[in-house]
């Protein structure tokens, strides 16, 4: 009676059920995909564009690495990198799992070209209910920042073609494929919160089964053309009685290979400078509200002494409060260097000589509320340092627009 108490008839005490934690699943994942019919049954994918730098250099270009929103830490990275280019297969972002490719950016006029390869093992086949081809535009938000009540994503471009009608898959297929005359507004864009990106995407259509996707993404760039209007920036601040300085920078307007050139001028001393510091700042907002937040902060952004309390500038009335609660701003020092080591004296001018290549990160053009869902702005962000630690801000925002494809 005891033994028929602590051991079961289903399970015998030689066999510990804690065991079974310890021992990996015999059938791998894919096998137990294909055994229940929810696995891609041996069907390859392979995503090709046909159009290289070669064949339009005025309208592709290789890049030197793939687009992030993240500071690089070593500054000679962008220099190691352009003379060991990343791997020399096809062009494009390439596919998860193809292996390495260089990676390549197109103009925004260029057409979306390129070849599907299908390819089925020997002896195997699989039968479909047609496969197209899709070209999506989209802005994704699915920063943990933004509240998971609105859409994640938003669609600008859904165009969709048929490559095959219903039937059976059992070798290899290469189908051409091309979308022309794609009016893409928005540039590739990928930062902290938000990005805006542009993709081809192939679609197995099954009966009773998920579909069979492939995706392959298309960087896209858009060339901007120089404000007509340029003038230069000069403006006065200080403390009174303690702290008068002029600054001016020779215009506002920047591209992306540009030198910002300037001069501050000290006009009254009377507190002890330890050093002046030069910061490029980027602001990244996003959210409902992105356009009505604009208007409210640009043009206090460069008066501001402190630019921490840029972003809680505030409009009047409720509905507008509403809506600036709303948004994320994410902001990032880019480049940081000291300028001047000592107390400056009456009179002293010290020059600004800022190359915007030199910045270890991926400099975007100016975004002013795209698609009223996000914005991108840069500012100078001058920093004296007195004796006692105390710090002086003074910010300017420029614009930047992108003058060549690279």
């Amino acid at each position: 009676r005891h033994s028929i108490r602590n051991n079961p008839p289903f399970f015998p005490s030689i066999i510990h059920t804690s065991a079974f934690r310890h021992y990996p699943t015999f059938l791998p994942s894919s096998s137990i995909m294909s055994f229940f019919g929810l696995g891609s049954g041996g069907l390859q994918i392979k995503i090709q564009l046909t159009n290289t730098p070669e064949t339009h250099p005025n309208e592709i270009v290789y890049l030197r690495h793939r687009p992030s929103w993240k500071v690089r830490k070593n500054v000679f990275a962008t220099a190691l990198k352009k003379h060991h280019p990343i791997g020399g297969g096809e062009p494009g972002m390439g596919d998860r799992g193809a292996g390495p490719s260089r990676i390549v950016a197109y103009s925004s006029e260029q057409d979306v070209e390129g070849q599907v390869t299908l390819a089925m093992p020997p002896g195997k086949k699989m039968d479909h209910l047609g496969i197209r081809v899709k070209f999506f535009g989209r802005i994704d938000m699915e920063g943990g920042a933004h509240e998971t009540t609105r859409p994640s994503h938003y669609d600008f471009i859904s165009l969709s073609k048929e490559l095959l009608p219903p039937g059976s898959l059992y070798d290899t297929r290469h189908i051409p494929f091309i979308f022309r005359n794609i009016e893409k507004n928005h540039e590739s864009y990928h930062g902290r919160n938000v990005s805006v990106k542009y993709f081809v995407r192939v679609e197995v259509q099954r009966q009773w089964l998920p579909d069979i996707t492939q995706e392959h993404e298309v960087l896209i760039r858009i060339r901007g053309h120089e404000p007509s209007v340029n003038e230069p920036i000069k403006m006065e601040v200080g403390i009174e009685d303690c702290l008068h300085i002029e600054f001016e920078y020779e215009r506002r307007c920047f591209h992306l290979g540009d030198v910002i050139c300037g001069k501050i001028h000290f006009l009254l001393v009377r507190i002890k400078i330890k050093h002046m510091e030069l910061a490029v700042i980027r602001r990244e907002t996003s959210g409902e509200g992105v356009a009505m937040s604009a208007n409210a902060i640009g043009t206090g952004a460069g008066g501001s002494n402190d630019h921490n309390n840029i972003a809680g500038t505030t409009t009047t009335g409720s509905h507008a409060n509403t809506e600036i609660q709303n948004i994320v701003t994410e902001t990032q020092t880019l480049l940081k260097y000291e300028i001047m080591d000592g107390a400056p004296v009456k009179g002293e001018v010290i020059p600004v000589r800022l190359f915007l290549e030199g910045i270890p990160a991926d400099v975007t053009p100016t975004y002013h509320a795209e698609n009223h869902g996000f914005s991108v702005r840069y500012f100078l962000n001058l920093v004296l340092v007195d004796e006692e630690d105390r710090r002086y801000f003074k910010q300017q925002e420029i614009i930047l627009w992108r003058k060549d494809l690279g």
